[in-house]
């Protein structure tokens, strides 16, 4: 008796003609993919379940065995954009190990360059867009990437600060306000404009992060050397 092979894709299922756990995995990843972009291009507002579903290659009741709605697929796009491309900018906050712990404004400097670098990213500027246009319907989006870069960059720099504070005699009273005053002088501006969709042009960038990070340091090292009154 001879014995009759199922057809690959047929044999890469699992039970029942299910897909595998790794079909599955690929199938989700896929579709999230499609629809970061189209939500990228489009907006919420214009992008469809069924839009989505084409264009991805499945079927409706696909997405919704996975997301019960719109927003909550929308949501899941989000979210994961946010890990990929926003929260890297807290480790982009924080000092490597070849940062040099007596030179602050070396190590300004170096996290200045890698803030800055992560802010021109297309794909950082796409996120940060689709944020603040749905900010109003999608809050607690607005607030995970707020915690996840924003937040945890200011922890990382304040740490730095009381580090710093004896070894480099500067003297810092509020630590994570500062954190937060410098983030505003490296990327702050660079944020409003790719918020806006000015064109950026790398070569100022630069040259304002330089003068931006000199005068920062100089600002402690001066209150380093006497205590300015409240």
């Amino acid at each position: 008796m001879t014995l009759t092979r199922p057809p690959p894709e047929q044999a890469r299922r699992g039970s029942g003609g299910r897909p595998t756990r790794e079909e599955a995995a690929r199938r989700d990843a896929r579709l999230l993919e499609v629809a970061a972009a189209m939500f990228m291009e489009r907006g919420f507002e214009g992008t469809s379940i069924d839009a989505v579903a084409e264009k991805a290659g499945v079927g409706k009741p696909t997405i919704y065995a996975r997301y019960r709605d719109k927003s909550e697929l929308f949501t899941a796009v989000m979210r994961e954009r946010i890990e990929t491309w926003l929260a890297p900018m807290a480790a982009a906050a924080a000092p490597s190990h070849e940062h040099d712990p007596e030179d602050l404004c070396a190590t300004l400097h170096m996290i200045s360059r890698h803030l800055l670098a992560h802010s021109l990213k297309p794909q950082s500027a796409l996120v940060q867009r689709m944020l603040a246009a749905q900010a109003k319907q999608f809050p607690e989006l607005a607030k995970l990437a707020h915690q996840e870069a924003w937040a945890r960059a200011v922890q990382a720099l304040a740490a730095l600060f009381q580090r710093s504070a004896d070894r480099c005699g500067i003297h810092i009273d509020e630590p994570e306000l500062a954190a937060g005053l410098f983030l505003d002088l490296i990327v702050g501006s660079t944020k409003r404009n790719v918020l806006y969709g000015i064109p950026l042009d790398p070569e100022f960038e630069e040259r304002r992060r330089k003068v931006a990070v000199d005068l920062f340091v100089a600002g402690l090292k001066a209150r380093g050397q006497r205590k300015v009154p409240d």
